[in-house]
């Protein structure tokens, strides 16, 4: 199958979406099909021998630290000199948006995903009178889709209720052969708790950016001389978090990858994950898979990847005191390697192979229903 993927991000850029999205292409290549990747350009051509088309990229002023591309009818080339079986649109909003309109135009399967709550995020951004407007634009984008995708069966009932079609869940994964309790590395604890490795350690992995939560940890490290708070990741929101935990037990590393970020894990103690904006948050199931007890926020999302007191610790984020009681409880090691060992033992058994296979799926699902579609309108059905 000839698939093209455009996207609003890819490589070299860290997020959710292009952890997903990688594991999915080397899936795809080494089960013989063919991969074109539309993306902004970022300098990047070729992954996994899959060609990657960039389109011209650009900073805003609402997300200085990444590049996004606008709507081009260099989409239009490239879909017509590669021909594809299927278009994948991967959260179409910029770029994505000439995905959606030139599938249609040119009569092509589409499928599309929706991983982010961009229009949830107004509120955050000063921006909520947008927020009606998000929710049309988004919902007229995606109902032109043969098949749409989303990441938990939580999101699936709000976009449902908000007039979203053709709806699947897309299952998650985790790679478990990179992720592991093997990784732990002494240098890399004593570094990320600032020469304080006796310390337990409180680690959060991610954008650094306002609709995240992360000031809410602050109260957190002020009610424990215990602990301490690494922050792994990048955003528009770092200079504002520096201000906010100054003089606290905390430090910013910046965005790690592949070895080092299992090692960031496996040598962390608790996974700390406040965000209440995520359709699921991969980075959850990296925590479990490296053995961490992990605290997130009781959202739809969270409470599909955690059964809590057993994988992990869920919060109330309406109760400011919520944060801070749920890692106290995780004080005594054996409970903390007790949630761990569980987290661990669920998420073994969620490998990128099942996800992608099931994409797979997807793809032939919205191949014959575009084809039904046309015939029926043909009049040859």
């Amino acid at each position: 199958m000839k698939i093209a993927i455009v996207t609003e991000t890819f490589l070299p850029s860290t997020d959710g979406i292009v952890t997903r999205l990688c594991a999915t292409i080397q899936w795809l290549q080494k089960s013989g099909h063919e991969v074109l990747i539309i993306a902004p350009d970022l300098g990047i051509n070729e992954f996994e021998g899959a060609k990657v088309k960039g389109v011209p990229a650009r900073t805003f002023f609402f997300y200085p630290d990444r590049k996004f591309s606008l709507p081009t009818h260099k989409v239009k080339k490239y879909l017509q000199e590669f021909r594809p079986d299927i278009v994948h649109v991967v959260n179409p909003a910029l770029v994505g948006a000439s995905g959606v309109y030139y599938s249609r135009r040119l009569g092509l399967p589409l499928v599309a995903s929706y991983h982010t709550n961009i229009a949830q995020y107004s509120s955050y951004y000063r921006l909520p009178f947008l927020l009606p407007l998000l929710w049309k634009y988004f919902r007229i984008l995606h109902n032109q889709a043969d098949v749409n995708l989303c990441t938990s069966e939580s999101v699936k009932d709000e976009l449902t209720s908000r007039g979203f079609r053709n709806l699947h869940v897309w299952k998650r994964g985790v790679a478990v052969q990179q992720f592991g309790s093997q990784n732990y590395d002494q240098t890399m604890r004593e570094y990320l708790t600032n020469g304080q490795p006796e310390k337990t350690l409180l680690l959060y992995v991610g954008r650094l950016a306002a609709e995240k939560g992360i000031e809410r940890i602050r109260d957190v490290l002020e009610g424990s001389s215990n602990l301490c708070l690494a922050l792994v990741g990048d955003g528009p929101h770092k200079e504002t978090l520096r201000c906010y935990f100054r003089d606290t037990n905390c430090i910013f590393t910046g965005f790690f990858h592949g070895e080092k970020l299992a090692k960031a894990y496996a040598s962390a103690d608790i996974f700390v994950f406040p965000s209440i904006t995520e359709t699921l948050g991969l980075v959850i199931l990296e925590a479990m898979a490296s053995g961490l007890p992990v605290v997130a926020a009781r959202t739809g999302p969270s409470s599909e990847q955690i059964v809590d007191g057993t994988t992990g610790l869920l919060y109330l984020p309406d109760d400011p005191n919520s944060l801070k009681e749920t890692i106290l409880k995780l004080n005594e090691k054996t409970i903390r390697w007790k949630i761990g060992r569980n987290a661990y033992n669920v998420a073994r058994s969620f490998g990128w192979d099942e996800s992608a296979e099931q994409l797979l799926e997807f793809y032939k699902l919205a191949y014959n229903t575009h084809s039904h579609r046309n015939r029926y309108l043909l009049g040859l059905d």
